[in-house]
């Protein structure tokens, strides 16, 4: 876990303000226009996910930060899909993190635009990513761009790790918290929030439920064991299991849910389906863990009596991300919302989130304060066709990252 260390920024992180002179140099360093035009790039670069497309906006990324004078350095995580982070250096101290991710969600029917266009129209931004999360990586970068320029000392860095695969299996994520934890004040996820300050939030995981039956031909169907018939016990379970656990609710992130997204089986109407399998997405309260979920799904079809049906079943879980929950009472929480507020912010409440996140893996491995906080919705826009994200969303998260790394790090000008 890291520690924090004594100095500027731990004190600083307690949300104090940063010094006026400069809150005042940042922001007029800051080149708000440049965030919007950075977001249209990142736009027209592709990256869905499925397939796994991240090359050309890392590519993409990793050209602006050289156009502003910052370093960075690339991993590759699987052919072409690289990790991507960004650095600002600062002192010695501990830094900051910034984190997103580069892949967007396939393109999918019903666009009236242009998916990679970029277009700006009335006050908005469309494209594939234009909330999810291409807006947060260029208000991330321009913010970085502002702090370098400003002639603050920063008593630590400023990473922007910008990481492939979030939307599917996480091995961006994965592989970047293999690495040993840079010392942190904290991590910022610059996912959509609607600009509102997220301190805990659900994780996820998929499970696959294989049933194995016995083929044989439909008009004796007495001769085989139709998985078919077993996996429909199995999903009317899993349904049963979503409604019980509708009595957990969190009160800052909701239930853990359960949903049944694929059901594939058989081969064909005359045969006796000798396979079936089940894909099925689990919503896991901050505190869960993938153990104890594949444990749970595991005595709950052991109760159905599929064996003496002459049934088979496994359970493998193919990805799970950890969710995550910070203390209101952190410094860290303080100092970014602190931030947000003087960055013009709508003025909400601390919250929880219903979604999941790769800030979950930074917080679960690292031990570090984790906050999500960007521009868009992840409700209304997000995975939507004709997503769009608001341009003053845009440049009132570009301030609000460099005003955080002001409250964090700023040194004594």
């Amino acid at each position: 876990m890291t520690q924090r260390r004594p100095g500027v920024a731990a004190e600083q992180a307690g949300g104090e303000p940063a010094p006026p002179a400069a809150v005042e140099a940042v922001l007029a360093a800051l080149q708000e226009d440049d965030v919007v035009a950075l977001a249209q790039e990142l736009v027209r670069a592709p990256g869905q996910n499925p397939p796994g497309e991240e090359e050309a906006t890392a590519t993409a990324l990793a050209a602006a930060a050289t156009a502003r004078g910052l370093g960075h350095t690339r991993t590759e995580v699987a052919p072409g899909r690289p990790n991507l982070t960004v650095t600002l250096d600062g002192g010695h101290g501990p830094g900051l993190l910034l984190l997103g991710h580069t892949d967007v969600v396939p393109v999918g029917d019903g666009w009236t635009r242009d998916p990679f266009g970029g277009e700006v129209a009335e006050g908005r931004l469309y494209g594939r990513g234009a909330t999810d999360m291409k807006g947060g990586l260029a208000a991330c970068l321009v913010a970085m761009h502002a702090l370098g320029r400003c002639g603050v000392r920063l008593s630590g860095p400023v990473h922007l790790a910008a990481l492939a695969d979030e939307e599917q299996e996480g091995i961006g994520i994965r592989r970047y918290v293999a690495q040993e934890a840079p010392a942190l004040l904290g991590c910022v996820v610059a996912e959509p929030t609607d600009l509102q300050t997220v301190i805990a939030a659900r994780g996820a995981c998929y499970l696959t439920i294989d049933v194995h039956g016995q083929a044989a031909h439909a008009g004796r169907p007495s001769d085989g064991r139709n998985a078919i018939y077993g996996a429909a016990a199995v999903v009317t379970d899993l349904e049963r299991w979503h409604g019980e656990l509708a009595g957990r609710a969190d009160p800052l992130v909701g239930p853990p849910t359960v949903n049944v997204g694929t059901v594939h089986g058989g081969e064909g109407g005359s045969i006796v389906a000798a396979r079936c399998r089940i894909g099925v997405d689990r919503r896991l309260l901050p505190e869960e863990g993938i153990q104890e979920v594949l444990a749970a799904v595991r005595e709950r079809l052991a109760r159905l009596g599929l064996e003496e049906r002459g049934l088979g079943w496994e359970v493998t879980s193919p990805m799970d991300m950890p969710g995550f929950r910070t203390d209101p009472g952190d410094p860290f929480v303080g100092a970014v919302d602190g931030a947000l507020a003087d960055a013009g912010g709508p003025g909400l409440p601390l919250a929880g989130w219903t979604a999941a996140c790769d800030g979950g893996f930074v917080a679960r491995q690292w031990g570090v304060p984790t906050v999500v906080l960007g521009p868009g919705s992840v409700a209304d826009q997000a995975h939507r066709p004709d997503e769009s994200v608001g341009v003053e969303e845009l440049r009132t998260a570009a301030r609000t990252y460099a005003l955080a790394a002001l409250n964090l790090l700023a040194e004594p000008l």
